[in-house]
């Protein structure tokens, strides 16, 4: 991507674009359903897990087995809502805490990350010397772009998964702006979802926002909004139906970028 072009904020998708889908289907989810009769069992009637039984409808919240066979049926059918992926998150915490699990991002993720959130220094012609003819140069700062992210996962899930991944360094959420999910944006396929996010920073033009995803339909939302979008084509992911390259930017690397 030319300097010129360079977004004032880049919008990230986790599954399937920062890091394999498999991470999330073959680690995160196992794991969540492993450590969930336990956390039942000993956490039911605490302080700390009430909230999150509390928002499950009331007719699988009434036992430890109600809940435990709805979140098995909502996962087992890929149900995203938010009670689920709130408990989920919360599930996770300790997985990633005592290191069980961490983030497999792309090699290429944490450095792009780190350039795109770093101030830039470009060489330019100073004013006073091209208006003598002279070749007087100086370091000139560029703006820093802000890097969020947009999931379908919750908020907290995807602090925890950018807190400990297997980047260098491994915390990246100091160079995350800010986190959206369906519950604080809206759906991730509509075109509206990606307006309220942009509205919340007036500052930046629409056009200077690029979204990364590796669904084509968030993608043809996200441009429909008036953000630059690509889709990320990693691998792991569902191969794209011929018309894909022909009509929308295809990157199999952030390095394309």
């Amino acid at each position: 991507m030319a300097a010129a072009n360079k977004p004032r904020v880049v919008l990230l998708d986790i599954e399937g674009t920062v890091c394999p889908i498999s991470f999330v289907k073959d680690v995160l989810f196992p794991y969540a359903l492993s450590a969930l009769p336990s956390t039942l069992a000993q956490e039911w009637d605490t302080l700390s897990f009430a909230r999150y039984r509390e928002a499950f409808p009331a007719e699988h919240a009434g036992t430890p087995d109600a809940l435990a066979a709805h979140v098995r049926d909502l996962m087992a059918r890929d149900v995203k809502v938010a009670y689920l992926k709130a408990l989920q998150g919360y599930l996770w915490e300790a997985g990633y805490a005592s290191g069980a699990l961490r983030a497999p991002l792309f090699a290429d993720v944490a450095p792009k990350i780190e350039e795109w959130t770093a101030t830039d220094t470009t060489t330019t012609t100073t004013s006073k010397a091209a208006r003598e003819g002279d070749d007087g140069e100086e370091g000139e700062r560029g703006e820093a772009a802000r890097v969020m992210i947009y999931s379908s996962g919750s908020v907290p899930a995807q602090k925890l998964l950018f807190r400990h991944t297997n980047g260098e360094p491994a915390d990246l959420t100091g160079r995350i702006a800010d986190y959206f999910d369906t519950v604080n944006a809206g759906p991730k396929m509509e075109r509206a979802s990606y307006e309220r996010i942009a509205a919340k920073y007036p500052d930046v033009p629409v056009g200077e926002w690029l979204f990364l995803s590796d669904n084509v339909r968030e993608v043809e939302a996200a441009r429909e909004a008036g953000m630059r979008a690509c889709v990320v084509q990693r691998p792991g992911n569902a191969a794209l139906a011929e018309d894909v390259r022909g009509r929308l930017e295809v990157v199999e690397s952030f390095e394309q970028l």
